[in-house]
């Protein structure tokens, strides 16, 4: 039986390519941290357009390479599904800048830096299990890190409560209210697109295991 290296041939084209996607779904979370948390915007709005202009050639290499290439060491629809869930991170984080960047003035008291982090390590996770694709395709592993990422989901849940009773019980600008609600249920799918990245990880090792 062929080793997956022997069979993929230039296997580290497509294995490099999603950790560099994955990196750039990181640096992306990191710059929303670093927005949320400082005055100065204008450095990190370049930051987020740095990251998404990244991930968007890395996506497209991706499917270049897809097509020129014959072999592949995980199935083409794998590689599909990983580069589109990977790409979606990043593209959501962009959503979240461009809002919070209209309506900052509007939200200055509402912390949102809590749940950014959580984003930030979700990304972290999900640049791990795409690093154990290369590594063997390893349950163990790579079902901790699953773990992990479902543990930092519903810690992200939980900490929705605390603002959200402030926001709608405690408070009176119910415009507020709904622009704080946007843009904390942004940076929750943006959790949610790194639970989709580790489900289709997942799926992967159990499938060539």
């Amino acid at each position: 039986m062929f080793s997956l290296q022997t069979i993929f041939g230039k296997g580290d084209k497509f294995y490099g390519l999603l950790e560099q996607s994955a990196e750039a779904a990181k640096e992306s979370t990191r710059a929303l941290h670093e927005l949320v948390t400082h005055t100065d915007h204008a450095p990190v709005m370049a930051a987020f357009a740095a990251a998404r202009a990244r991930e968007k050639a890395l996506a497209a290499q991706i499917s270049e390479e897809l097509v020129n290439t014959f072999v592949t060491a995980l199935d083409r629809e794998d590689i599909e599904a990983l580069n589109s869930a990977l790409y979606k991170i990043p593209k959501t984080v962009e959503k979240f800048a461009e809002r919070y960047e209209i309506v900052a003035s509007r939200v200055t008291d509402v912390d949102f830096a809590q749940r950014a982090l959580i984003l930030e390590r979700a990304t972290a996770v999900v640049s791990e299990m795409i690093g154990e694709l290369r590594r063997g395709l390893r349950i163990d592993p790579v079902k901790k890190l699953q773990d992990r990422l479902q543990a930092l989901e519903s810690e992200g849940d939980r900490m929705l409560l605390s603002p959200y009773r402030t926001l709608y019980v405690e408070g009176n600008d119910a415009m507020r209210a709904m622009l704080a609600k946007d843009l904390f249920e942004l940076i929750e799918k943006a959790i949610d697109k790194c639970r989709d990245v580790g489900n289709i990880v997942y799926s992967i090792v159990l499938k060539n295991s």
